[in-house]
């Protein structure tokens, strides 16, 4: 790497000898050649691709060959440098810039491109990275990757680059606007959907396009469309005859869509297999007098606003990085299992009782969550949760974290 090329002594000042120790060295993945700065839009996507791939240097002055050539103004060129790397990458670089003089009169400079901030985009939302001594665009997978090594930006924001505005129901964008705005709505022209998303800060612009976000796709998204390009987003229900696993399965179902939809499906799924309650029933309406004996198993009894919290939570915090391991409900005759994909290292179960734990998809989280979006509005977060349900059936639900997944289970009565 970069930093073993100068003895771990990352970011120091240059002297000539390691400077000529690097152009020995030729190009590959964490340094680059250049004769003079002319490009500024080629030279940020190579600072850029540096950046997200490990750090390296950019040595203006050098050609192909390896042959010092020297740059005519180095004062010029640091002053280009310093701006590209504070007005044309997002978020702005801190840059270390030397410049190098030998005895002939060649001068060369340096940049020393650090990678502790990333991932970096130009301004027009495009993210490369560095293959050896070449550049390219990252493609989705690597976009992912990139988010998920720097945790420094929620996945849900990610540019959904396979995607595009075409991809989007437009109906249920602007009925959301509506009714946001309520009667402060007015009809616009030729109704803009890329660039209502983006005032939603659920879309960017991605170089000539508007492309919708993560989290504006798993929102807005056609079904079909989300099935196709976030296969990762359904969710799995199965109904087992009987207390666990090993017994036979009476159906299982798979959907997808966007949340809103999956929402939907869900709740409509369980509701064919558990009572939904506001409040604790009493026996007599139930139809079993007290003190009587079930003649035979009935339908558990659940209380709804837990039920309905529980698969907003299935939902709305997921992690949707995950490949391959899809979010499930799982009910037996006397409990609902809800299980999620969980990759925070940071939160612990007491943390997610006490309702801080950090969400991963906030903005996702805030749409879903509000009226305008048009599910049911019930109160929200694990602390009420617990108290409803404990309420309900006199029992604490089950949390546990365990092998990158997150459990809850509800009891039934």
């Amino acid at each position: 790497m970069f930093e073993q090329k100068l003895n771990g002594r990352y970011s120091r000042t240059l002297d000539r000898t390691d400077l000529l120790n690097l152009i020995r060295g030729g190009e590959d993945t964490y340094v680059e050649f250049k004769i003079r700065l002319v490009n500024t839009e080629k030279v940020t996507a190579e600072i850029v691709a540096l950046a997200n791939s490990g750090g390296g240097v950019i040595i203006f002055g050098v050609n192909d060959q390896r042959r010092l050539e020297g740059v005519d103004d180095p004062e010029q060129i640091e002053e280009m440098l310093i701006d590209i790397c504070r007005n044309q990458i997002k978020p702005a670089l801190l840059p270390r810039i030397d410049k190098v003089s030998y005895d002939s009169g060649i001068r060369v400079v340096v940049l020393q491109v650090d990678d502790r901030r990333g991932p970096h985009s130009a301004l027009d939302n495009r993210y490369y990275i560095r293959i050896g001594s070449t550049k390219r665009e990252a493609d989705g997978d690597e976009l992912a990757q990139l988010f998920t090594r720097f945790r420094c930006a929620h996945f849900e924001d990610l540019p959904l680059v396979a995607s595009t505005v075409e991809d989007v129901d437009e109906a249920l964008v602007w009925s959301y606007i509506r009714d946001i705005e309520g009667q402060a709505f007015r009809e616009p022209d030729g109704f803009p959907t890329g660039q209502a998303l983006r005032d939603l800060r659920l879309a960017v612009d991605y170089g000539a396009r508007i492309t919708p976000t993560v989290a504006g796709f798993l929102l807005f998204g056609t079904n079909s469309s989300v099935q196709a390009i976030i296969p990762q987003s359904q969710i799995e229900l199965v109904r087992y005859s009987g207390g666990d696993s090993r017994s036979a399965v009476v159906e299982r179902a798979q959907f997808f869509g966007n949340v809103g939809s999956l929402f939907d499906q869900g709740l409509s799924f369980i509701k064919r297999y558990v009572d939904l309650w506001e409040s604790r029933p009493a026996r007599a309406i139930l139809g079993l007098p007290e003190g009587a004996a079930d003649p035979i198993p009935c339908r558990a009894n659940y209380p709804k606003d837990p039920v309905t919290e529980a698969l907003t939570n299935l939902i709305v915090h997921r992690s949707y990085s995950t490949i391959a391991q899809p979010s499930r409900v799982l009910i037996f005759d006397d409990r609902l299992e809800f299980i999620n994909p969980f990759k925070n290292e940071d939160d612990t179960k007491k943390s997610i009782e006490y309702g801080v734990a950090a969400k991963p998809n906030p903005r996702l989280h805030r749409v879903f969550t509000s009226a305008e979006y048009g599910l049911e509005r019930i109160r929200r977060g694990i602390p009420a949760l617990r108290r409803a349900h404990h309420a309900f059936s006199k029992r604490e639900p089950r949390i546990s974290l365990q092998a990158d997944e997150f459990r809850l289970e509800l009891r039934g009565i």
